[in-house]
């Protein structure tokens, strides 16, 4: 079935045909009609389905039939990291070559000025994560008073990254009256909750069961100490040839870590996380599409929008505590039909996430001995019911005397937050330990607003290829 049959002009039919695309996705051939009619969507779909080109499409084609609106914006994507919005934004503009529409995209971590100026002269679309798009409504530079129809692109990670109050607060600018798609890939209760409340007698398009990945998607795991990962993934990079391969830890300082290890290793590596400015993630990401380096290591919230069709590699250097990020994550490789492989590194303590993994899938994944050298062994006995690590009480010493710089003698026992001049017992060296064995908390990187990080210092000299102009 080609995309003229879908009722799309022959303007935009020609864009979709000249990036490559003949036949539309299963997601596509549901979707569009239903958008066209205005109708409201609820879009469930993994990654490498087609999904921008499911709501971009029809948008642009019903923008271009109605009327431009005193140069105030008629449609608003959200999206809720810089690099899924500049995604998003690029298929606008790729498609839209044959219609006269204007759009701009919309995000933290950079200049706020150029982006003033854009809304100043007008667009038909804005993409926008919803931290910066909120500074520029309180601006008093953005009316969404004219919005016919909003999108919601992968919302459960905006719910994930704490963006629900901000969603909120802008779903309250917009008209009553409008268009509303919503896309997830899983459907959490905070999900459906927030689904349910903006949605109107909606459509439902889902392409694959809720909370399932790829069947393209190879996934395996390796029972390993945490202590022996780094050794381990290097080993099974060089040893395996592997040329391009993305790697997912919790936390931003764990990624700069694991990148500069692996780059001591002699495996060109990059980090990108919350706390890179915008060039420096960009720049990372760009190395890594073409081959420049080999290892891209990432914090959750930074690879959404990353988008390598040909990608054949994942890896779960920790597990997510969250099931559903998991699938996010593996969701990164098997796109649009290629195959790919997901691997996770699994120490004692996180094999209970694993089962929590499994009961999403619902499917088992295997899980194999893994030596430090890289050498995969025989197949592990599960156990029925892992315990996850407890939370225990962190000891601290006691305190014999109030401080001096209490504001209240018997006061609450909140330690002040000013400076005493007297080093407490953890400045002096005795911090409290953390629970052996337990998991690192969650990363809480946050897209919009991070703070420029400096750069790292220069790596040592080592062979590589030329980086492309």
């Amino acid at each position: 079935m080609p995309f003229a049959t879908l009722g799309l002009r022959p303007e935009i039919v020609s864009a979709v045909t000249a990036k490559g695309y003949t036949e539309p996705s299963p997601i596509q051939a549901k979707a569009i009609p239903a958008i066209l009619e205005g109708r409201d969507v609820l879009g469930g779909a993994q990654t490498g389905t087609g999904k921008t080109a499911a709501f971009s499409l029809p948008l642009l084609q019903r923008l271009s039939e109605s009327e431009f609106k005193n140069k105030r914006p008629r449609a608003l994507i959200l999206a809720p990291t810089r690099e899924l919005a500049a995604q998003v934004h690029q298929s606008i503009l790729d498609y839209g070559k044959g219609v006269d529409l204007h759009s701009a995209c919309f995000f933290g971590g950079v200049n706020i000025n150029p982006q003033i100026s854009k809304l100043r002269r007008g667009l038909d679309i804005i993409v926008a994560t919803p931290g910066r798009l909120l500074d520029l409504c309180q601006r008093r530079e953005a009316n969404l008073g004219a919005i016919e129809t909003l999108v919601l692109d992968e919302a459960d990670r905006m719910l994930d990254m704490g963006f629900i109050h901000d969603i909120r607060k802008i779903l309250k600018l917009l008209p009553h009256d409008r268009q509303n798609l919503f896309f997830s890939a899983t459907y959490a209760k905070d999900v459906k909750k927030l689904a349910d409340s903006i949605l109107r007698n909606p459509v439902e398009v889902e392409v694959a069961p809720r909370n399932s990945t790829a069947d393209q998607i190879a996934q395996e795991a390796y029972s390993i100490g945490q202590k022996n990962k780094r050794e381990a993934l290097s080993n099974l990079i060089k040893d395996g040839d592997w040329k391009q391969v993305l790697v997912f830890t919790r936390t931003k300082h764990g990624a700069n870590r694991l990148a500069k290890q692996l780059d001591s290793d002699g495996i060109t590596a990059a980090a990108i996380h919350g706390n890179k400015s915008q060039s420096a993630r960009e720049r990372a990401l760009q190395d890594f599409k073409t081959n420049y380096i080999r290892v891209l290591v990432a914090t959750d919230i930074a690879a959404r929008g990353i988008d390598i069709i040909d990608l054949p590699h994942v890896v779960n250097f920790e597990l997510p505590n969250i099931p559903e990020d998991y699938v996010h994550r593996i969701g990164r490789t098997g796109r649009a039909g290629k195959k790919g492989k997901a691997i996770s590194l699994v120490c004692s303590e996180e094999e209970a996430y694993l089962v929590d993994i499994e009961k999403v899938l619902k499917r088992e994944v295997p899980l194999f001995e893994l030596s430090p050298r890289g050498k995969i062994g025989h197949q592990v006995q599960r156990i029925a019911n892992p315990k996850k690590p407890k939370k225990t009480a962190v000891s601290r010493p006691p305190r014999q005397h109030p401080r001096p710089d209490s504001r209240h003698s018997g006061g609450s026992g909140k330690p002040s937050s000013r400076p005493s001049g007297k080093s407490s017992p953890r400045q002096a060296g005795k911090s409290s330990p953390r629970p052996a064995g337990r998991p690192g908390p969650r990363s809480a990187d946050r897209a919009d607003g991070s703070a420029s990080a400096p750069r790292s210092p220069n790596r040592r000299n080592r062979s590589r290829p030329s980086r492309p102009r």
